[in-house]
């Protein structure tokens, strides 16, 4: 499906959607989305894996998700999710039935660049291939807003949650695989870019040191997680508020038909998260005669591994690995002391 047919798909639900507001034809495509086992109405998991934001606790979820199942059937539908959004849109109805507008004009647009580019002049090839850059220019801008108001957001309600944050594990369902649609990803990488030799060795190495760094760290994991020995300091410590890091280790087992698409999807998702600010390091490990991969990821705080689990490339990732994984996604998160990476970096 090219870029005009996924454009015009989301007008050509059945007459239902023909029925609602102008706007709100985005609940269509989201309930499309969320909807893992295609059966035309989201679960609780469903739900709860779709709209899980970070901030909202799993009990806050699950009322939310009996608020918008009025027709009480542990189930939520399109009529359901229109009828609660609508009545909080606000200043956001016109923002979104400005989206329908622009959905529509760029489908039109691109039919006719289409059809008219290759017969085009020179110039005007040139022309076209401006305004669509230019377009794509001012629509990253607008994301660019848009996300850092959806982390301001975030991070403020966080604030206002009470109580101290502790390590935790977490455990991503994820279940069933998408039969009838794909997610889009861009595999384009600078053939420079060290993330490339995953395709061939499966595992992301940045030098030698790190590997011994995490496999130390994995032996410790292991043998706290065992209860084999109790780590005490000779004299107490007094540590600052802000003196941990955060590990996460997240475990993958993927099938084996999807191992290469996998990569793709692991490849860009680290190649973004090693960009974010504040991300120290990431590296991946897979076992050997397995397909399965451990993750590990060096944070400064909780805080900033939770504004990066909101952003697109991680629900992206996340919502990929429907497809790709054999048994829903484990995490793992480990609070160590800051000074310990800058005795190791040392």
């Amino acid at each position: 499906m090219d870029c005009s047919e996924e454009l015009q798909s989301v007008s050509e639900e059945p007459c239902t959607q023909l029925e609602l507001k102008k706007g709100m034809s985005i609940f269509i495509d989201i309930l499309r989305r969320a909807d893992k086992n295609d059966d035309g109405k989201l679960s609780f998991d469903e739900f709860k894996s779709y709209f899980s934001d970070g901030v909202l606790t799993a009990e806050e979820l699950k009322e939310l998700f009996h608020t918008i199942d009025t027709h009480n059937t542990d189930n939520v539908d399109t009529d359901e999710l229109c009828e609660y959004f609508s009545q909080h849109l606000g200043e956001y109805e016109n923002v979104l039935a400005a989206l329908e507008e622009l959905n529509m004009s760029i489908l039109k647009a691109m039919d006719k660049t289409k059809k008219d580019y290759q017969e085009s002049t020179h110039l005007e090839q040139f022309v076209t291939r401006f305004l669509l850059k230019e377009t794509t220019n001012q629509l990253h801008s607008l994301q660019s807003s848009l996300e850092c108001a959806m982390e301001t957001t975030a991070e403020q309600t966080r604030q206002e949650k009470q109580g101290p944050v502790k390590p935790e594990v977490l455990s991503i369902q994820l279940s069933g695989r998408r039969s009838n649609r794909r997610l889009q990803r861009n595999n384009s990488l600078s053939p420079n870019n060290p993330l490339l030799s995953l395709v061939n060795s499966g595992a992301y190495d940045e030098d030698g040191q790190w590997t011994v760094q995490v496999n130390r760290l994995q032996k410790l994991i292991d043998r706290l997680e065992q209860k084999e020995i109790r780590m005490e300091p000779v004299e107490e410590e007094v540590l600052e508020s802000k003196s941990h890091i955060l590990i996460v280790q997240r475990q993958l087992s993927v099938l084996e038909e999807e191992l290469e698409e996998f990569r793709l999807a692991l490849r860009q998702y680290m190649d973004c998260a090693c960009a974010q600010t504040g991300c120290l390091h990431i590296a991946v490990q897979r076992l050997a005669n397995e397909s399965r991969f451990i993750l590990y990821e060096f944070w400064e705080h909780n805080n900033v591994w939770k504004n990066h689990l909101q952003t697109n490339y991680s629900k992206t990732f996340q919502r990929g690995n429907v497809d790709f994984l054999e048994t829903p996604e484990s995490i793992t998160t480990m609070l160590v002391p800051a000074s310990w990476w800058v005795l190791n970096n040392n």
